[in-house]
């Protein structure tokens, strides 16, 4: 990028994506009245670029197109150029990602959308080349011949545009409304998993391969529910695939965005904090159902990744680091994968002696493990992947395994070591609110689990770094996104259920009564905000913004889950805390509001199936009388915690003024004392409780006929 150029208006903006288009010679504006003013007035149409800082596509167009004289010079003439940072404004991307769709093309980004100045799409595409290849016209001819029939057939794009207006407002009024599914749609909607599932090498479906945290935490569920193994080897072969091939940082931890082949191998390289708090929840449960050490590594590594590279000095948590980074061979040239990938010979230069049994172990090869396209940037180098898992051959002659694995570990952290003198990926430094959320549930979750209050403390300073810098107590409303001192955007539903959920689960690790109370205060916010009292449902956004064409009802579960399924646990949990029918009644209307859809394809929502699961259960409601500093309710409280119980809300009176909140708040768990001055557990379902126990022996007796089927 030639940074003597004039910096255009996204100088002024905040989003490490804008910034970084901030000196394209192209007139950029960004969303809002002054761009749209100007098509008006001008009569032009609008050119939406919408993408995101860690988006590889949209860095390669950017360098091809936007940073092209010629080719800006064909924007400014004929269009008003808005560029858009998709997770600064998932509502702008949304309308025009679902009206992409309609015109029959498959989503992406970057987003390249055309539109009439009063903001309907006419037409639109992802990524663009700067001339005709890949099958695909040229981003000049593509913007010539727009501007021909902008001028030439004015009326048939303003009637195209208006029909493509017409049908977002369809599908914003939502489903028709029908009753709540029964508990046979969580056999179906396992059964339609079952059917795409890799076997060999874990995941559902071929290449690329991603994550879909929200698929496992369903079939944990399902197992649960049901006992059924095959649902559970589903889980384990997918987690235990992951965490040994190459879209696991094996040096750093944590995990990459997705994989480019069918076996976990070859990653995008891009890291996201929305992955790493789910993944680390899905690695949770699984350590919970199978006390299998390996998960506990993996979900350290990466929490650790997490609180050592994405961390900001105040506790908010950033968004991403990018795939690209400079070649440390030629840090001018910047490649993907590049702060990843080794040469075997330099692997051999830092671990000298332990070298060879380290390469042989992580499938290091003299050519190259990655791709075998001479073409491609990968050539020659290797990423790591777990290529002998058993690490046979690799102990000493008395078969001593843990020198070998401390062996791999000292060679990962001297790779850790030497990597962090190379150029780093680029990161996205904007706090956003949801993704925060579901970090706080993932740290807070993870402590409890592994022992590790220090998580606990993460996810509280986290939590409290929204609550002071992204929440308004007069107005008691949220805001998306805090970067460089700035928090601003209104907040969505994800920004309110995520960070709701966050809040739920930091209560259930640290038994602050202040987080449940934020939780509660927040739900109601929520309902005033987002609920459609019309259909049912939530709606995305509050409907305060004129330039949202439509108020848009997020249904599927993607790399995110929907708003609304979060949104719809958080009602369930929270009405089981306070006995609460109103919100428990929120939450039938919700899910008679998306039966249609879930019923024609459950597996686009599995995190919604998931909740259903939760609905049609009856949860347990474990209250533990005793102060937190006693050694005995901690060994209570730990009995209930180590346990897979994902339909359970935990309660603790703890005495003083934590206790006199928490009754204040929820009544029904007064009566429920210390017996004989000792700690005393209380299990119920339905508020019938079991007897009062003070005996570990009996809590687990009690979980135990609680508990999935084992």
């Amino acid at each position: 990028m030639d940074t003597t150029r004039t910096r255009n208006r996204l100088a002024n903006e905040k989003s490490p994506y804008l910034q970084q288009h901030a000196s394209n010679p192209v007139d950029w504006y960004p969303w809002g009245d002054e761009a749209f003013d100007k098509a008006r007035v001008e009569q032009k149409p609008i050119f939406l670029s919408v993408g995101y800082s860690t988006c590889h596509w949209c860095h390669v167009m950017e360098r091809e197109s936007f940073e092209s004289n010629q080719i800006a010079a064909l924007l400014n003439e004929y269009f008003v150029s808005i560029k858009v940072d998709r997770e600064e404004r998932p509502d702008v991307d949304r309308i025009y990602m679902t009206a992409l769709q309609a015109m029959g093309q498959n989503g992406g980004w970057p987003m390249s959308m055309f539109l009439t100045p009063d903001l309907k799409p006419f037409y639109g595409g992802t990524y663009f080349p700067p001339e005709s290849r890949y099958g695909r016209a040229g981003f000049p001819e593509v913007l010539r011949r727009i501007h021909e029939v902008w001028e030439r057939e004015n009326t048939r794009v303003t009637e195209s545009a208006d029909a493509i207006a017409g049908f977002l407002e369809e599908v914003s009024a939502g489903p028709l409304t029908e009753g709540v599914p029964g508990q046979d749609l969580l056999d179906r909607c396992y059964q339609e998993f079952a059917q795409t599932y890799d076997s060999t090498h874990g995941g559902f479906g071929g290449a690329p391969k991603f994550p879909r945290p929200s698929v496992v935490d369903f079939l944990m569920r399902y197992y649960g529910r049901s006992g059924n193994q095959n649902a559970l080897e589903m889980v384990e072969t997918t987690l235990r695939a992951m965490s040994r091939g190459g879209i696991y940082d094996h040096v750093g931890g944590g995990f990459h965005r997705y994989s480019v082949d069918g076996e976990w191998r070859v990653p995008h390289f891009e890291k996201m904090l929305y992955d790493q708090a789910q993944l680390i929840n899905a690695y949770v449960d699984l350590f919970h159902i199978t006390k299998n050490p390996a998960y506990a590594t993996v979900i350290r590594e990466t929490a650790g990744y997490v609180l050592r590279d994405l961390r900001s000095p105040e506790g908010g948590f950033y968004s991403a680091e990018d795939a690209d980074s400079p070649r440390p061979e030629d840090p001018e040239e910047e490649g993907e994968g590049a702060f990843y990938v080794w040469s075997k010979r330099e692997l051999m230069e830092i671990l000298g002696q332990d070298g060879e049994a380290f390469c042989a172990y992580y499938g290091i090869r003299e050519e190259g493990n990655a791709l075998s396209d001479p073409q491609h940037e990968f050539t020659g180098k290797n990423i790591l992947y777990v290529a002998r898992p058993s690490a046979d051959g690799f102990a000493s002659p008395e078969g001593d395994m843990d020198e070998v694995r401390d062996l791999l570990a000292g060679s990962r952290e001297e790779l850790l070591r030497v990597r962090a003198l190379r150029p780093r990926p680029r990161r996205d430094e904007k706090i956003l609110t949801s993704w925060n959320g579901l970090m706080i549930a993932a740290l807070a979750r993870a402590g409890v689990a592994l022992g590790r209050p220090g998580y606990v403390a993460a996810a509280a300073q986290a939590a409290a770094f929204v609550w002071e810098n992204l929440y308004s107590s007069e107005g008691k409303l949220l805001l998306r996104r805090y970067s460089d001192g700035e928090a601003r955007f209104e907040g969505q539903l994800v920004d309110y259920a995520y960070f709701t959920e966050g809040l739920l689960e930091l209560y259930e690790a640290s038994f602050d009564v202040g987080w449940l109370h934020r939780a509660g205060e927040l739900s109601q916010r929520m309902l005033a905000l987002f609920w459609d009292d019309a259909k049912g449902g939530f709606f995305e956004t509050a409907g305060n913004d004129p330039s949202i064409l439509f108020r848009m009802k997020e249904q599927h579960d993607g790399a995110e889950p929907s708003g609304n399924s979060v949104a719809l646990k958080t009602l369930l949990r929270l009405s089981s805390i306070m006995d609460d029918q109103r919100l428990r009644e929120r939450a039938t209307r919700l899910l008679a509001a998306f039966a249609a859809p879930m019923g024609r394809h459950p597996v686009a929502m599995p995190n919604m199936v998931a909740a259903l699961d939760l609905y049609h259960s009856s949860p347990l409601q474990i209250v533990v009388a005793g102060s937190l500093d006693d050694p005995r309710t901690r060994e209570i409280l730990d009995e209930v915690t180590g346990r897979y119980l994902p339909n359970k809300v935990l309660l603790l009176l703890g005495g003083g003024e934590e206790e006199a909140l928490l009754t204040s708040m929820v009544p029904w768990v007064a009566g429920h004392v210390m017996i004989d001055d000792q700690p005393t557990a209380y299990v119920c379902q339905g508020y019938t409780c079991r007897l009062p126990t003070s005996s570990l022996r009996e809590v687990a007796d009690q979980l135990e006929s609680r508990s999935p089927a084992t």
